[in-house]
């Protein structure tokens, strides 16, 4: 038992569901017995009243049912309870109950009983107020330095204090600048009410001033109560202490001076009579309540105050004399003698966990019993030291530091596509062309090792596709559980997707509370976007793919695509995507050569992409590990600068949209105004075709939302086939210079860094500065390039000749030999950060012609920056479509 522990002498649970809260707990003697004991008083919120009596057998005994001397339900919320003499003709203690609207008060007695069930105790009501205002807490004592009986003063909601001689009501005034209730208290030394306002400072109001500035009318107490009228109160003195207050107390250690102690959220200040700061102390945690009493020590006093950490410090002034666990948060502690006990600590919970306790600790009668002595052999210990650490070296060589199967294991996830059709295709509210739209079933797998609670899965497909649902969640109650989803893809909209990778990610959290995710990728058919076409012999764009492996049949490479007679050769393929446009896949029968064409450049992304994977595939499973893709050919910037330019366009034509429909948008609800006024005006005036004007306004505002709309969905479609073409230069730059996985990472992650484009952070500036980075860095060609600092603010810029040529930069100094990488260790010492943004590029003229010469002896002509049609006599495929 830890000495630094709170010693559990009686506790118990209050009802089911309740909420308590520091006014809800009081001791006293509140049945007047002859021993003097104090009983544990307790309102709860739910309008129960409990009275306890703790006789616990042995410590740390639980509630019997003995203990409980009353239960009543009062039917109102419990604000407060407090005993006093409140009865007048009689100096026995009362029960005086605080509920929102009434104030009751009630007296407790106790029959002796004459068989073994015990003494019989009651509540008997002795008088109530009905209070025509919401209280928020009260405060009792001798007002007035009258003797022998207690008043009562409630503070309301709206700042009025209530006073009440006992069984009559007599005045109330309203506190000066409230806003807020405040904890309230009664000083009987120098008879005055002191609370903290809501100015974070400490005031102080006098029971005279209070008294004699009321001009109650006796005979209208009901009618006082209700208006408050009267004059003002004038605080006696204040302190402004710059934090709300949780509560005061008042302590008298002699006669002839007192302390109002006050607890703060941080701090816990210790004041005069006349409001000066005796002392003050800093709180290193958030408290919850506090207690001070008066110590045995001559002119000090203790204080108990509780904390958020379950603790209870007892400090001596600002000395911290004891430091005790709690078993819960206390919101209110009280003092006591119980059961011949005294200083009983009893605390109180805002969930009905009561406790009674003490400091301390109970004498261990456990003694350790001896250990052998043996003398140590020093060579032994060695060698065993030593086969240790080389078990915990190669533990360390084969396993790493962290497990990195730990995640995998507690949830294992996989996605089957389905190789067929459905039956009866799900694909709804489609905007294709075609008359039958396929939807293909796709199963996710969940298989779990641990229980998890709401693990949540979420499937993405790059649009148009579209998912019949993309949101799943599951329970997983007991280990070893498989869980299946089925859900349909279809293609939605009349365009071609950029990818055809999908994406199913899984969050949930471990039994330890921490957050993991798993992702799993899965590839959708090529058939589900497109269909065999008829093949085309001219086409305004064609790329050439070089192998190292003689030419695989088209039949093969893709099944269910080749012409449905055996006579036609299959060195040609015709594809026709449901959203319209067609490629033609032409395979030479004399070299190692695959041309892909079309009228689109960005068509020829997925058809080139699904060619090199189904290569790999094959080759894979021929046995051939050599197999490899080139490209040769000139590198089609121009047709990506065309795209570009296009997006760029459509955002520019966007944002002068929004200006405009912005500014029509003020000029109709200005015609709105004046029209309001011409309506509202008691002298009719002609309306000087203000009808005509606003009905017009409000055509040009519906169509200009209209041309925003449309603009917005050329936009989104712009955005995913410069996200197709770009797709495609990746690839033919990593096939150009034969880049490393990890290098075609990088320029994936400075070409594609948003899936979603917005007026706010578009593609441009985007890639613009990731490429600046690019250039400045890894591919620098000196210290000064490094040198330059990048802009940190990321705006549309006016057009895109500074990404076009950032673009043709990097194209060159990668044919010049530049390699990327994101280590700092490949290139000279870095003094910039990552950019938000970027600045153009300064370079001088003299490295623009040396860009240039080196262009043009590096690409013959500039042929890798612009499109050319092939001729026939230097095709590579001659006589391939013939």
């Amino acid at each position: 038992m830890s000495l630094f522990k709170a010693r559990d002498w009686w506790s118990t649970i209050l009802g089911d569901k309740e909420e308590f809260d520091q006014g809800c707990l009081c001791l006293a003697n509140v049945d007047n017995s002859g021993n003097g004991q104090d009983k544990i008083i307790v309102g709860s919120f739910m309008g129960y009243l409990r009275i306890f009596s703790p006789h616990p057998a042995k410590t740390g005994d639980g509630a019997q049912a003995e203990d409980l001397l009353l239960e009543v339900d009062l039917r109102d919320p419990v604000l407060q309870v407090e005993v006093g003499k409140f009865v007048s003709g009689t100096e026995m203690l009362h029960l005086a109950v605080l509920h929102s609207r009434k104030l009751c008060v009630y007296s407790v007695s106790g029959t002796l009983g004459n068989v073994e069930h015990g003494n019989q105790y009651q509540m008997k009501l002795m008088y109530e107020h009905n209070l025509q205002r919401t209280a928020c807490n009260m405060t009792y004592g001798s007002f007035g330095g009258i003797k022998g009986r207690d008043l009562i003063c409630i503070q309301s909601m709206d700042g009025m204090l209530m006073v009440f001689e006992q069984e009559s009501y007599a005045f109330g005034r309203f506190l000066p600048g409230f806003l807020l209730p405040g904890p309230l208290a009664y000083s009987s030394r120098t008879d005055s009410f002191i609370t903290v306002s809501s100015c974070r400072q400490v005031e102080s109001y006098k029971y005279q001033v209070l008294a004699f500035a009321t001009d109650a009318d006796k005979r209208q107490e009901t009618e006082q109560q209700k208006l408050g009228s009267g004059k003002r109160l004038v605080v006696d003195w204040t302190l402004n202490i710059g934090e709300q207050a949780l509560d005061i107390c008042i302590v008298s250690f002699n006669q002839s001076a007192s302390s109002v102690f006050v607890l703060g959220e941080r701090n816990f200040f210790c004041l005069k009579d006349n409001g000066q700061i005796r002392f003050m102390k800093k709180l290193d945690w958030s408290p919850s309540c506090f207690l001070p009493y008066c110590s045995v020590s001559e002119g000090t006093i203790n204080t108990l105050i509780a904390n958020h950490n379950n603790m209870l410090h007892i400090y001596q002034d600002v000395t911290l004399k004891w430091a005790t666990q709690l078993p819960h948060i206390p919101v209110a502690v009280r003092v006591g003698c119980l059961h011949d006990l005294k200083g009983v600590i009893v605390t109180l919970s805002d969930d009905g966990h009561l406790q009674c306790s003490y400091l301390g600790t109970d004498p261990s009668l456990f003694q350790a019993p001896n250990v052998e002595s043996r003398e140590l052999n020093y060579d032994e210990l060695d060698v065993e030291m030593k086969e240790l650490q080389k078990v915990i070296k190669d533990i360390n060589k084969s396993q790493g530091v962290w497990p990195m199967t730990e995640r995998e294991d507690d949830l294992n996830v996989s996605v089957v596509v389905s190789p067929n059709f459905d039956s009866v295709s799900q694909a709804t509210d489609v905007e294709v062309g075609t008359d039958l739209v396929p939807s293909v079933t796709v199963k996710v797998t969940l298989q779990n090792r641990v229980i998890l609670q709401k693990a949540k899965l979420s499937v993405y497909v790059q649009p148009p596709l579209e998912l019949t649902c993309d949101q799943f969640t599951f329970e997983f109650m007991t280990p070893d559980l498989t869980r299946t989803v089925s859900f349909s893809v279809y293609l939605k909209r009349s365009y071609t997707p950029s990818e055809l990778e999908g994406n199913a990610v899984v969050s949930y959290s471990r039994p330890t509370g921490i957050p993991r995710v798993i992702q799993c990728k899965f590839r959708l058919p090529l058939k589900l976007i497109c269909l065999p076409g008829q093949p085309s012999k001219t086409a305004s764009h064609k790329i050439t793919i070089d192998t190292n492996k003689s030419p695989v049949s088209l039949l093969s490479l893709f099944p269910g695509f080749a012409s449905q007679s055996d006579d036609d050769q299959v060195n040609v393929m015709g594809f026709h995507f449901l959203g319209g446009a067609r490629v033609t896949l032409l395979a030479s029968k004399t070299s190692q050569r695959y041309r892909i064409q079309s009228e689109q450049f960005e068509d020829l992304w997925l058809i080139t992409n699904e060619l090199i994977l189904r290569l790999q595939e094959y080759f894979e499973k021929q046995g051939v590990k050599d197999f490899a893709c080139s490209f040769s050919g000139s590198m089609p910037l121009q047709e990506y600068f065309e795209l570009i330019d296009h997006h760029f366009e459509l955002r520019i034509n966007g944002e002068k949209l929004e200006e405009l429909l912005s500014e029509r948008a003020v000029q109709f609800r200005a015609i709105q105004r004046r029209l309001l006024a011409r309506f509202k005006d008691k002298t009719p005036a002609p309306l000087q075709h203000l009808d005509t004007l606003l009905d017009g306004t409000y055509k040009q505002v519906i169509a200009l939302a209209d041309a925003v709309e449309e603009n917005q969905g050329n936009l989104f479609q712009s955005f995913t086939r410069l996200k197709s073409a770009t797709h495609l230069v990746i690839l033919l730059i990593g096939l150009w210079q034969k880049l490393s996985a990890d290098q075609v990472a990088i320029l994936e992650a400075a070409f594609l860094p948003l899936q979603e484009d917005t007026q706010e952070l578009g593609w441009e500036e985007t890639v613009d500065a990731a490429i600046s980075h690019l250039l400045k860095t890894c591919l620098s060609k000196s210290s000064k390039e490094q040198a330059l600092n990048l802009n940190s603010q990321l705006n549309i810029p006016k057009d895109t000749s500074q990404l076009k040529k950032h673009i043709t930069l990097l194209c060159d100094r990668l044919a010049k030999g530049g390699r990327l990488c994101l280590s700092t260790d490949a290139a000279a010492p870095q003094t910039m950060v990552m950019p938000g943004g970027c600045t153009t590029i300064p370079e001088s003229d003299l490295e623009e012609r040396s860009v240039e010469q080196d262009s043009t002896e590096l690409f013959t002509n500039r042929r890798h920056l612009t499109a050319e049609t092939p001729r026939p006599e230097v095709s590579p495929l001659q006589g391939v479509s013939e």
